[in-house]
C-alpha cells in the first residue's frame, strides 16, 4: 500500500463518520419536526453540534493528510497523523453525542495532535 492509498482509507473513514453524524441529525429533525435550527430540542442541539464540530475539523486535516502523502511522506507519518486524528474524531463524536466528558476531552486532544502532526509533517516534507 502506498502513502496516498493509506490516506484514502483515513479520508473514507472520516467521510463515513460525517455521513453517520449527518444521518443522526436528519433522524432527530424528523422526529422533532424541526426543519431549521434546533427548535429548542436539546437532543437535536447535541447532534447538530457533534456533526458541526466534525465538519469543522475533518476537511482541512484530511486535505493536509492527502497532500502530506502526495508529497512523499513516509508511511509511518501518514498512519500516525491519520490514525491519531481519526481516533480523536471518533472519540469526540461519542463523547459529545453521549455527554461522556473523558471521551470528548481525549478526542479533542487527539484531534489537535493529528492536526498539528499534519502541519508539522507538511513543513517537514517540504523542507527536506
Amino acid at each position: 500500500m502506498t502513502p496516498v492509498a493509506a490516506s484514502a482509507i483515513y479520508i473514507a473513514v472520516n467521510i463515513l463518520l460525517l455521513w453517520f453524524l449527518s444521518f443522526r441529525v436528519i433522524g432527530r429533525r424528523r422526529a422533532a419536526q424541526v426543519s431549521l435550527g434546533t427548535g429548542g430540542d436539546s437532543e437535536l442541539e447535541i447532534r447538530t453540534r457533534a456533526h458541526g464540530n466534525a465538519a469543522e475539523y475533518i476537511p482541512i486535516t484530511m486535505l493536509g493528510l492527502y497532500v502530506l502523502a502526495s508529497l512523499g511522506a513516509p508511511m509511518w507519518m501518514v498512519n500516525a497523523v491519520g490514525g491519531v486524528f481519526t481516533l480523536g474524531r471518533v472519540l469526540h463524536a461519542i463523547g459529545l453525542s453521549a455527554t461522556i466528558m473523558p471521551a470528548r476531552l481525549v478526542g479533542m486532544v487527539l484531534t489537535w495532535t493529528g492536526m498539528l502532526g499534519a502541519a508539522a509533517g507538511l513543513l517537514y516534507v517540504t523542507h527536506t
